[in-house]
C-alpha cells in the first residue's frame, strides 16, 4: 500500500469509527470525541485526495473538516463571531 492509500485509509477509518461509535450509542453525535474523530479523519482523507489530485473529494473532505471544527467549537461553547 502506498503513502496516499495509507493516509486515506486511516482518515476514512476515523470517520467510520466516529459513525459506528455514534450509531452504537457509545458516544453522542454532539460530543467532543465525535467531532475530533471527524476532524482528523476528514483532514487526512482531504490530504490523501489532494495527493492523488482528486478535487471533488478535496472539496468534500475539506468541507467536512471545517463543519466538524465548527461543531467542536459549538460543543466546547466557544463563541463564534
Amino acid at each position: 500500500m502506498n503513502y496516499e492509500n495509507t493516509i486515506g485509509v486511516i482518515g476514512v477509518g476515523l470517520i467510520l469509527m466516529a459513525y459506528f461509535l455514534h450509531t452504537a450509542r457509545y458516544i453522542p453525535n454532539n460530543g467532543k470525541l465525535y467531532y475530533v474523530l471527524n476532524i482528523f479523519g476528514a483532514a487526512l482523507a482531504c490530504y490523501a485526495s489532494f495527493l492523488i489530485d482528486y478535487l471533488p473529494f478535496v472539496i468534500l473532505e475539506g468541507t467536512w473538516t471545517l463543519v466538524s471544527i465548527y461543531g467542536l467549537m459549538k460543543a466546547m461553547k466557544i463563541k463564534i463571531t
